[in-house]
């Protein structure tokens, strides 16, 4: 389950747009059409791209009428955070011992 959780998340944030979504989403919830100005791209786009991160549970929608508005879900975007941690660990360690290796040779 987490596994399938991580691709969907990781291949979300492989667009720079849906990147940008989120960072706009981050200041605070806003309507699809906020959403889709800054970019110029069309509703069926913007929808897309909103369904892919809605799909990955980066974003959750709010109904309000007929009005949708969108906001941040942090729990999936710290589950990968969490994920790239553990490998940072491991790099970070491996620097170290490359380092103390170098140090000890040289």
């Amino acid at each position: 389950m987490i596994t399938k959780n991580l691709t969907s998340i990781f291949a979300a944030l492989a667009d720079p747009t849906r990147r940008a979504i989120l960072e706009r989403l981050a200041l605070g919830e806003a309507s699809a059409g906020q959403l889709a100005e800054p970019f110029g791209i069309s509703k069926p786009a913007i929808s897309k791209h909103l369904k892919v991160l809605e799909n990955a549970n980066l974003i959750v929608r709010k109904k309000d009428a007929q009005w949708h508005r969108f906001q941040l879900q942090s729990d999936s975007l710290k589950l990968a955070s969490d994920w790239i941690a553990r490998y940072r660990q491991f790099w970070e360690d491996q620097f170290d011992a490359l380092a103390d290796y170098l140090n000890k040779n040289i």
